[in-house]
Formats: structure tokens, sequence, C-alpha cells
């Protein structure tokens, strides 16, 4: 054994000894709080000044923690959360764009053929159960007018848009 080893040995023989042979009845008298007496203090010039205490005096804990039932996420709070999140930039209150202005729908027609009668083009289109056989300045339905043909395309106009559109016919046979 070390010396080490001798000097642990005697340090728990000597807690076994105050646990067999030390007194056994608790103290029956209860600590206070004392008044002491408080020496003045001096200044560097070495004249005294009026006695500061050395100990505070203690605060009653409902000023230190709050009432009873209170919690510790209440308004100036010791555990209250923090946002650490910068703000958000701040943005001008804009009108909204204006609507976009309306626009024709895409075309009902679907395309046949064509043909060459007596020097101009005739196209032939469908659109649900009709069959329409269309030469330039043509009025469709009072929707469309079929403004030129002049194959790979179609142009016609929107009329109540007054918007041009065309449709790919094929290019010349």
């Amino acid at each position: 054994m070390t010396p080490r080893h001798y000097l642990l040995l005697a340090g728990v023989l000597g807690a076994g000894a105050l646990l067999l042979f030390g007194e056994r009845q608790p103290v029956a008298d209860v600590a206070e709080a004392v008044e002491r007496a408080v020496a003045p203090a001096r200044k560097p010039s070495g004249k005294a000044e009026a006695a500061q205490p050395a100990i505070l005096a203690l605060l009653p804990r409902s000023e230190v923690a709050g009432e009873e039932g209170e919690t510790f996420g209440g308004a100036g709070a010791v555990f209250q959360s923090q946002n650490w999140n910068p703000p958000p930039p701040k943005t001008a209150v804009t009108a909204a764009p204006p609507p976009p202005p309306p626009m024709a729908p895409p075309l009902p027609f679907v395309y046949l053929g064509k043909a060459a009668a007596d020097g101009a083009w005739e196209v032939f289109l469908s659109r649900a159960d009709k069959t329409y056989i269309v030469r330039a300045n043509t009025v469709i339905d009072g929707a469309y007018k079929v403004v030129t043909i002049a194959p790979p395309v179609m142009t016609l106009t929107y009329l109540p848009l007054n918007q041009v559109q065309q449709l790919n016919i094929g290019v010349l046979d």
C-alpha cells in the first residue's frame, strides 16, 4: 500500500468513528439575524465618513421574484422571451396595378383545308357542328372578320375588341 492509501484509510476510519460516537441529538437553537456594528469608512484624507453597512439588507421575495402564482414570462420578467430577428424592411404601400386590357379569346376554329377558286383562296373551317367556307373580307358569326388569306397564315380580326389573330393554314399546295 502506498502512503496515499494509508491516508484514505485513516479518513474512512475517522468518518466511521464520528458516525458511531458522534452526537446524535439535533441542535434546538435557531440562528436569527443579528445587527452588526459597522465601522465608519475612512476617506484617503483620513477623515471619517458616515457608516456604510458591509452587508446589504435582504429584500422580500415578492419584490425579487413576484407574487405567488405569477409566471416568469410577465412584463419586465427575468426570463422573458427575446426576438433577435431584424425588423422587416418598410415598404411603401402602392396601389394595385391596373388590370390587363381585355384579350380576344383563342380562335374557336379548326382548319379543314383550302382551295384556290377564281384567283382567290377559299378556306374551310369548322366550329362545333358548323362548317364555314370563307374568303377575304368574310364576317363569321358577327364576331370574326377574315382580313387576308396568304398561305401559310390566315389573318382574322376579333370584332368586339378589334384585335388581330392569325390561324395557320399550311403552305401552298
